[in-house]
């Protein structure tokens, strides 16, 4: 497949690394010519490499966007313009009614328009979907998850829309059900007017999540607990570990409870890498070899949930997705 990188930034360079690994022709478009140096010195044919996006189109069967989410809904809607098929980074776009635009236009093209949720392909989700799907820690009570660490702001969106937004995602695809309401808190102590500390509390068809995110504390953090009847799971991202703990509550008279914990057991988990088995997805529903696995839709999905965030956050009170669609 012939595919235009836009964006050769730090996680644009892992995109590049990965499109070459899985045989893709590779073509770069990048505005900063310190940018395209670099993409020529690590081999791509200066004559595949651009300023301009719109440059190459012409040349290519599909579009990866590894650029600033403020630049995400333009890009996107040239390419499918052109016929292009499109995996593009999260978020889908700034706003879930730009997403929403952006769907529609990949539909009447019949384009793939991928969304890169990254964690849905990492191999610790790939376990917990497997322990869940069992029934290992029977029904889900609630969920933590954490993504966090102290880092360079982001200048495009805030944490919630860049870090958080991890997590909404796959608690949606963990559990297989939308989110109906939120709770927030979110806080800008660098004063830059977007928020860098979030604490976002989703309602999964009532399954509670706590979300944190941050840009303060000693990191990196990318973790998850799954709290259900008879026991939960932990996971680590970062270290490719997935701990189920068995234990319940078990009453003894009235009032009193005991806890009994059954056992502690590490869970096997691959080591493949994250974005190259999004990526090797990506080339397989551009081919129709299968339906594509982040699909715009549940980049609205996020999109909606990081909205919705926002405004239960501004009103200090829970709101509904349905309420916040409505609300300005």
């Amino acid at each position: 497949m012939r595919v235009l990188l836009v964006g050769a930034g730090r996680w644009g360079a892992n995109h590049l690394r990965v499109l070459r690994e899985v045989g893709a022709a590779v073509w770069v478009a990048d505005p900063a010519p310190e940018r395209r140096a670099w993409a020529i010195a690590q081999g791509v044919d200066p004559a595949r490499v651009a300023g301009d996006f719109r440059a190459a189109l012409g040349a290519v069967d599909a579009v990866d966007v590894v650029t600033p989410a403020d630049s995400h809904a333009g890009i996107v809607e040239a390419s499918l313009g052109a016929g292009r098929h499109c995996f593009v980074e999260k978020p889908l776009a700034l706003t879930a009614a730009q997403g929403r635009r952006l769907a529609a236009l990949a539909a009447a093209a019949g384009r793939v328009l991928q969304v890169g949720h990254i964690l849905r392909f990492h191999p610790v989700t790939a376990v917990l979907r497997r322990a869940l799907a069992a029934g290992d820690i029977g029904a889900v009570r609630f969920a933590t998850a954490r993504f966090s660490g102290l880092k360079r702001p982001r200048t495009d969106v805030g944490i919630t829309h860049t870090d958080a937004i991890h997590h909404f995602d796959l608690f949606a695809h963990l559990l297989d059900r939308p989110a109906t309401g939120v709770t927030a808190v979110q806080r800008d102590f660098l004063g830059r007017g977007l928020d860098d500390f979030s604490v976002t509390l989703v309602d999964y068809g009532g399954v509670p999540v706590l979300v944190e995110a941050d840009y303060f504390v000693p990191g990196p953090v990318r973790e998850c607990v799954i709290a259900g009847e008879r026991g939960s799971l932990a996971a680590d991202y970062g270290a490719f570990t997935v701990t189920r703990f068995r234990g319940e509550h078990r009453r003894l008279s009235g009032r009193a409870w005991d806890a009994v914990e059954t056992g502690t057991e590490p869970l096997p988990v691959g080591t493949d890498e994250p974005l190259r088995l999004e990526l090797e997805c990506f080339a397989d529903a551009c081919a129709g070899r299968r339906p594509c696995p982040a699909p715009a839709e549940d980049g609205i999905a996020a999109l909606e949930i990081v909205e919705a965030a926002a405004t239960a956050a501004r009103l200090r009170r829970t709101i509904s997705l349905n309420e916040a669609r409505t609300l300005p």
